[in-house]
């Protein structure tokens, strides 16, 4: 499998020894955390991704008292979800798809570029209890899959971790409703992941709106603000394979601002 230079070798290398020896207990990296049950993912955590309480309250499926009622039955038994889906707070299908939607995009941050090893501990278990391990293959192939669309996007994926401020003198029309509600919530100070737990919306989709907007010109990442071009450059003779993509959006974005 060729590998995107955000994927971590190191995180991935991992994961496979350890389904391979059918391994059960906590993988963690710089990014996430990898909760592995007889060599199967059984669920992952990331600070980049909003869990599944944000996501189940936030949406209205689960009540505020009813997920913390799970938590308080189910937490030290590792049995959350069985204790959501046995008290009929949420349908076992429901549950199931859910957890599949944030385990998948929590694996996307996870098995991202951090440069430090990982941690294995063996045995330990995550408190959602296991709802539906799914391969460490698989998962791979789907992190992958979305690292690959996101980039043909917008190739920049600070998008994805970095607080998020709108283009200067940039102005949208027209945006589809999704977009326009994704667009709203960028400040300047929000990341990716507070705007999807403001929306309750799984990361993944925000992420795909983030990018479009960045595409169009309408949002960047605080550290990566607009730079006026310089003057002295000659950027008016250079070929088309000279040419920076980074400096022709700032071009580009100098241009709208005036």
């Amino acid at each position: 499998m060729s590998l995107s230079p955000l994927t971590d070798a190191t995180v991935l290398n991992s994961l496979e020894t350890l389904a391979a020896d059918r391994a059960t207990g906590a993988l963690t990296s710089e990014r996430g955390t990898f909760y592995l049950l007889a060599g199967d993912v059984a669920h992952v955590d990331s600070p980049f991704a909003p869990d599944l309480g944000v996501l189940l309250t936030g949406s209205g499926a689960v009540d505020r008292d009813g997920w913390r009622e799970a938590l308080d039955q189910g937490g030290t038994r590792r049995r959350v979800g069985r204790q959501l889906v046995d008290s009929g707070r949420l349908a076992a299908g429901a549950l199931e798809l859910c957890h599949l939607g944030v385990l998948f995009d929590a694996a996307y941050f996870a098995l991202g570029h951090t440069g430090r090893a990982p941690r294995f501990r063996p045995g330990i278990a995550h408190w959602l209890g296991a709802v539906r391990p799914v391969p460490v293959d698989t998962v791979v192939r789907e992190s992958q899959r979305r690292r690959e669309q996101l980039q043909r996007i917008w190739p920049e994926p600070d998008i994805d971790s970095s607080p998020l401020v709108r283009v200067p003198g940039a102005h949208a029309e027209a945006l589809p409703t999704r977009r326009d509600r994704t667009l709203a919530q960028v400040d300047g100070a929000r990341t990716a992941a507070e705007i999807a737990s403001a929306l309750a919306w799984r990361t993944f989709p925000t992420l795909v709106e983030l990018r479009r907007l960045a595409a169009d010109g309408l949002v960047t990442a605080v550290s990566a603000q607009p730079v006026p071009p310089d003057p002295s450059l000659p950027w008016h003779t250079a070929t088309q394979d000279e040419v920076d993509t980074a400096l022709l959006r700032r071009l580009r974005d100098a241009l709208e601002a005036l």
